[in-house]
C-alpha cells in the first residue's frame, strides 16, 4: 500500500515532459474530438481573425492598437498616450492584472486554454496541420522514430515549409502592431538594405516563433510562463478548473465483460484523458501547473462515458468544493474584494480619460537666466515651453497670462506655435511685468494654452523678480 502510494505522488517529483535524468520526453497528443473541441475551434477563428485584422482596423483614424516602444508612442483602443501619460499607462496595466488575478481566481486558467496566442497557434493551427502532414499520435510516433526515407523528408519539409509561412505571417504581425502597418508595408516593399534594422526585426521575430512552434512548443506554457505558477497562490478550493470528479470515479478499474463491478468507480482507468493531453500530465492526480485547461481531456472522457453507458463529466469544468462537498460558491470575501478593487481602478481610470487634455504642456526656465531688465524698467523672464498634440488634427497654440493682467507674454520671433498631429513643438517665450508691479521674488502665474481659440489646457509657473524692487 505504501509502495501505491509513493507512485500515485509521484507526479509531484517532476514535471510530465522531463524524465528522471532530465531529458526532455516529445509529447505526441492524440487527435481530439467533441463538443468542447469545437467550440474551442470557433472561439480561435474569432480571436485570431481579430488578432490578424488588428493592425488593419482603425477607431477614428486612429489605429486599434500600436504599442510602439522604439518611438514611444502608443495607441490603445484609439486612444493616444505619450510618455507624459505614463501615469496612466501603468493604472491600464494595473488594471489588466487585477483583472487577470480576479478572473483566475473565478475561473482558473481559462484564458490559457481559450484565448492565449501560445496556446491558439500551438492546438489549433501548429499541430492542425501536423496532423493533416503526419497523422495522428501513433502515426507521428513512428515516422519520428524511423528512417529517413522519401516518405519523410516529403512530410517533414512540407510541415517546416508551411510552419516557416505561418511563423512569417505572425512575425508581420507583431510587428505591425509594434511599428504600426504602414511601416510594415515599407520594409516589405523595399530591399532588405533600405530598411536593414526593420529586416533584421522580422527575420528574429520569424525565427523566434519558428523555433517556438516547431521545438519549444508547450514548454512555454510549462517552463517558461510565469501564469501557471501563479495558479499556486490564486487558485483556491472554489476555483473553477478542468477536475477529475474522484469521489465519482474511485477506485478505477478496468470493465470485465459481464461482470459486476460495485467496488468500482465510473473510471476504467483508459488512460484517454493522458494519450490527448499536449502537455503530457493526468488530470486525474490533480490540479497541476502544466494544465492549461484546453478541455482535451473532458472530451475524451465523455466519448469513453458514452460507450460504457455511464453519466458525463466525470472530468468536468467544476472546483474542488463543489466536487468534495456538493456545492459551488463562485462570490467569496476574496471574490469580493478583487471586484471592489477593479471596480475602482477602472473608475479611476475613466475619469482620469474623460478628464485628460489633449495637450500636454511643459514651461520651464531658461537655464543660466534668472530675469533681465529692459531699457523701458520692466522685468522679464525667458522661458521654454514644449506642446505635445495627442489628436490626431493639427493644432495653433496661443499662450496668455490669465491671473496677472500687468504681465504680458510673447513668443521669441512673434506669432503662435503649430503643432503637428500626434507630435510635439517648442517655442521660447518671454514673460515681462512691470517693475512696480513686482512685490515678492518669485509670482505665481497661471498660463492658458487656448487650441484654435478654445481653452485646452491651464498651466503654473514662476516668474523670478529682484529683491529691490520688492516693496
Amino acid at each position: 500500500m505504501e509502495n501505491l502510494y509513493e507512485y500515485d505522488e509521484q507526479f509531484r517529483d517532476s514535471i510530465a515532459t522531463v524524465d528522471e535524468s532530465g531529458k526532455r520526453i516529445w509529447v505526441y497528443p492524440k487527435k481530439p474530438s467533441g463538443d468542447m473541441h469545437r467550440l474551442r475551434v470557433g472561439t480561435a477563428i474569432f480571436l485570431l481573425s481579430i488578432l490578424f485584422a488588428g493592425p488593419f482596423l482603425k477607431i477614428e483614424g486612429r489605429p486599434f492598437l500600436l504599442l510602439n516602444f522604439f518611438e514611444r508612442k502608443f495607441v490603445i483602443l484609439g486612444q493616444p498616450f505619450w510618455p507624459q501619460d505614463f501615469f496612466l499607462l501603468a493604472v491600464v496595466l494595473i488594471t489588466f492584472f487585477v483583472f487577470v488575478i480576479l478572473f483566475t481566481v473565478v475561473f482558473g486558467r481559462l484564458w490559457c486554454g481559450w484565448a492565449c496566442p501560445q496556446t491558439l497557434f500551438m492546438e489549433m493551427v501548429f499541430r492542425k496541420i501536423e496532423y493533416w502532414i503526419e497523422g495522428d499520435a501513433n502515426k507521428q510516433r513512428k515516422l519520428n522514430q524511423g528512417p529517413w526515407n522519401a516518405a519523410k523528408i516529403r512530410k517533414k519539409g512540407l510541415k517546416l515549409t508551411i510552419f516557416l509561412g505561418i511563423s512569417l505571417l505572425i512575425s508581420h504581425t507583431v510587428m505591425a502592431y509594434l511599428i504600426g502597418i504602414d511601416q510594415v508595408r515599407e520594409i516589405v516593399s523595399q530591399p532588405p538594405t533600405e530598411r536593414l534594422s526593420g529586416f533584421t526585426g522580422l527575420m528574429a521575430f520569424t525565427g523566434i516563433f519558428f523555433w517556438v512552434f516547431t521545438v519549444f512548443r508547450e514548454q512555454a506554457c510549462v517552463a517558461v510562463c510565469p501564469y501557471g505558477r501563479l495558479q499556486g497562490v490564486l487558485l483556491d478550493k472554489k476555483s473553477i478548473a478542468v477536475m477529475y470528479d474522484w469521489l465519482r470515479g474511485e477506485p478505477r478499474g478496468k470493465i470485465k465483460k459481464n461482470a459486476v463491478q460495485e467496488d468500482k468507480g465510473d473510471c476504467i482507468d483508459c488512460k484517454l484523458c493522458v494519450h490527448v493531453c499536449p502537455t503530457g500530465i493526468d488530470i486525474r492526480n490533480g490540479t497541476q501547473l502544466e494544465c492549461v485547461n484546453c478541455t482535451a481531456c473532458i472530451d475524451a472522457c465523455d466519448q469513453v462515458m458514452e460507450k460504457v453507458k455511464k453519466p458525463k463529466g466525470l472530468i468536468r469544468y467544476s472546483s474542488y468544493d463543489a466536487i468534495n462537498e456538493g456545492k459551488q460558491k463562485l462570490f467569496t470575501p476574496r471574490v469580493a474584494a478583487y471586484s471592489i478593487l477593479l471596480l475602482a481602478l477602472i473608475t479611476f481610470l475613466s475619469f482620469s480619460l474623460a478628464t485628460r487634455s489633449d495637450i500636454e504642456t511643459t514651461i520651464l526656465k531658461v537655464p543660466g537666466q534668472l530675469y533681465q531688465k529692459t531699457d523701458a524698467g520692466d522685468i522679464t523672464n525667458l522661458y521654454n515651453i514644449q506642446f505635445v498634440n495627442k489628436t490626431y488634427d493639427d493644432m495653433t497654440l496661443e499662450v496668455r497670462i490669465e491671473n496677472e493682467p500687468t504681465a504680458s507674454i510673447s513668443k521669441v520671433g512673434g506669432g503662435d506655435v503649430t503643432v503637428p498631429a500626434n507630435g510635439l513643438a517648442e517655442g521660447v517665450y518671454f514673460i515681462e511685468m512691470p517693475a512696480k508691479k513686482i512685490n515678492a521674488p518669485k509670482i505665481n502665474l497661471r498660463l492658458g494654452v487656448y487650441g484654435n481659440g478654445e481653452l485646452v489646457e491651464t498651466v503654473k509657473t514662476k516668474f523670478l523678480g529682484p529683491v529691490s524692487f520688492m516693496k
